[in-house]
């Protein structure tokens, strides 16, 4: 069985891009579904805090690797995305991707 890994982080909203936002989630594209899938990363949910407009990310990773990590390079599906997604989130000028904080686990039952 392979190594499995959660990972939670926090990214931010700008402000009046709530429904734009599950808009663009609720049509996302196959092929990156696929590609995040094919990462290994699984049990992926985002949800909106409405009161400070943080992005609250959780998944369970197989493997070194999370969705946010840009460590071995950005593939082209993702890049693209996170263009179309630079509008309406705090992102990094370098390469459109969402500014990611990583949150520190401090309990966990199961």
């Amino acid at each position: 069985m392979k190594n499995m890994s959660r990972f939670a982080f926090k990214m931010f909203l700008k402000p009046g891009f709530e429904a734009e936002y599950e808009k663009r989630h609720a049509a996302i594209w196959p092929e990156l579904v696929k590609m995040i899938k094919d990462s290994g990363v699984g049990n992926y949910s985002i949800y909106w805090d409405r009161d400070t407009n943080i992005l609250f990310g959780y998944q369970e990773c197989s493997g070194e690797g999370n969705s946010q990590d840009t460590s071995n390079g950005i593939d082209p599906i993702t890049q693209k995305w996170w263009d179309m997604m630079a509008d309406i989130m705090e992102v990094n000028p370098e390469d459109n991707s969402p500014v990611t904080i990583p949150l520190k686990e401090v309990f966990h039952l199961e």
